[in-house]
């Protein structure tokens, strides 16, 4: 591939994006909440301090992150059971209401416990529409390229929201003090809500169907990542590097100001160059947003979070270290985009919403025991040894790991005309693009000589059929009912319905078919509430009168 075509092809995906008008409401919804996150954050902080003092500021910042991360994998429970445009726009609704309040508080000077109790609340709304943001996006995207194309996207606005939200804070606290904040960020959330408000319904999943356990629904994510392999091992390290992420909150300050001697404005330089970083990661990032495989660019994105710090202990020179902490940036961006997007392909559309509350929880706790784990590992090691020690976290967890993550997309992609295939059959035409390639990818191809019979009235049902090229006849008790043709599809009834086969199917023509297993039929169609209703529609067109149990 000419490198002129490698330019083109991620120019032309994020072209498609961003002619997609509900993946740009979404992203654009995205900036508008990130930026009121992270720009009340900052006002929060100055109002614990002023209220309780630097004290404050800790407890209330333990308290907030601990409360996001003990709630977000019971709250994403709503991500897949609800309309998730419904939920970003709840999860909005709550946080712009709670800001308000304590705007009202802030203004009337009333009890800081108050203010505070609001602050706690706010937190724990905000991984709600993270998690429902990421299990909307597959869904609306038509190509595998596009979702790495619409995380790519994501980060960007995550990275810029690093320096945006903060300083659009210190801005609005030096203009008006803290109350215009909270109002001036309850605001941003209700631009976001009107976006996600015009997210077309046919884009959206479907509200999914309550399941009869409770504790099932419940811990439904945490029992995916534990079943799927290739989660496992993509959360497992994803987890990894947010311990190394909570270890270098801490680093930062002693870096600074004792093996740089920067003082404490330093500390703003230090950070806001992995910031940098995470900005100029996304014009590297944005090559692999044509490219389908991507467990070996998030491995490398782990790379580049350990190996520079290790590097900054060995050599703590301020002009290599600066350098140093930009490449833990631009790994940070990559490790976000792969590593999102690995998710989004591995996980059932079922679930994806209690998949990515799990992982927000983990990421929250890992990053909190990062955070009390570095002062232990200075105390034990010093500086530079701990520093060393955080950098080899990364490095030295991946090397047994390495194979088995670049396995994860090894494999061939599933061919476009195989998955176009199945779009073209209404039962599957809901998915989102990363279950019609799953399910592609499940195919197994089939060959039928003209007058041979695919299967007879009566056998048992094994398989789903997909006609790529042929014609066949549907006979019931002898006569012919109907001929199907290329795109045509037979198989649906015996498997939903649990009943013996209920027509015979002929070659008319050679056939060529593609089959798709019981077991991985029925799975996607009743995990799947449109598919579900989409299938009953045909079965009851197909076989009418009443339907056998």
């Amino acid at each position: 591939m000419s490198a002129a075509h490698r330019l083109a092809e991620p120019i032309r995906v994020f072209g498609e994006v961003f002619r997609n008008d509900d993946v740009r409401r979404l992203e654009l919804a995205w900036t508008a909440s990130n930026l009121s996150n992270r720009a009340s954050a900052i006002a929060v902080a100055v109002y614990a301090y002023e209220t309780g003092g630097v004290a404050a500021v800790g407890i209330i910042g333990f308290v907030r992150l601990t409360a996001a991360a003990a709630t977000s994998p019971w709250l994403s429970v709503l991500a897949d059971r609800r309309s998730r445009r419904r939920v970003l726009i709840a999860s909005d609704l709550a946080r712009c209401v709670t800001l308000a309040a304590m705007a009202a508080l802030v203004f009337l000077d009333a009890a800081r416990l108050a203010v505070y109790t609001l602050a706690v609340l706010v937190a724990v709304a905000e991984p709600l529409f993270r998690s429902a943001q990421a299990a909307l996006t597959p869904s609306l995207v038509d190509t595998p390229e596009e979702l790495t194309a619409a995380n790519v996207i994501a980060s960007a606005v995550e990275s810029v929201g690093l320096f945006a939200g903060p300083a659009l804070g210190a801005l609005l606290l030096a203009a008006s003090g803290i109350g215009t904040v909270f109002v001036v960020t309850a605001g941003m959330l209700l631009v976001a809500m009107a976006l996600v408000a015009r997210i077309g319904v046919a884009g959206e999943p479907p509200e999914q169907a309550r399941v009869s356990a409770r504790s099932h629904t419940l811990l439904a994510g945490w029992r995916t990542i534990v079943s799927e392999p290739d989660l496992r091992i993509v959360i497992g390290l994803f987890s990894a590097q947010t311990l190394v992420a909570g270890m270098l909150n801490v680093f930062v300050v002693v870096l600074a100001i004792e093996l740089l001697e920067l003082g404490t404005p330093g500390v703003g330089w230090i950070d806001g160059m992995v910031g940098i970083g995470a900005v100029l990661g996304i014009l590297v990032v944005a090559g692999v947003a044509g490219r389908r495989r991507l467990s070996g660019y998030f491995g490398i994105g782990l790379v580049l979070w350990g190996v520079p710090l290790a590097l900054i202990a060995v050599w703590p020179e301020l002009t290599p270290a600066l350098v140093l902490l930009a490449l833990i940036g631009v790994g940070n961006t990559l490790v976000d985009v792969a590593g999102v997007t690995l998710m989004q392909r591995a996980a059932p559309d079922a679930v994806l919403g209690r998949v990515f509350g799990a992982f927000e929880a983990l990421a929250l706790l890992t990053m909190g025991v990062g955070s009390l784990l570095a002062p232990l590992l200075i105390s034990a090691l010093g500086t530079r040894g701990a520093i060393l020690a955080a950098g080899l976290i990364l490095p030295v967890t991946l090397v047994p790991l390495w194979r088995p993550l670049v396995s994860i997309d090894v494999a061939a992609p599933a061919p476009s005309e195989a998955v176009e295939l199945l779009r073209g059959v209404p039962i599957f035409a809901p998915l989102a693009a990363p279950e019609l390639e799953r399910l592609a990818k499940a195919l197994s191809e089939e060959r039928r000589e003209a007058g041979s019979t695919v299967f007879a009235q009566g056998d048992r049902g094994d398989r789903f059929y997909v006609i790529d090229d042929g014609r066949a006849a549907v006979e019931i008790d002898g006569g012919q009912v109907r001929e199907l043709d290329a795109g045509g599809f037979f198989g649906e009834i015996a498997l939903l319905r649990d009943v013996p086969r209920t027509a015979t199917v002929r070659a008319i023509t050679a056939l060529r078919l593609f089959a798709l297993e019981r077991d991985t039929f029925v799975a996607t169609v009743t995990g799947h509430p449109a598919s579900a209703e989409a299938a009953g529609s045909i079965v009851s067109a197909r076989l009418p009168g009443p339907v056998i149990p």
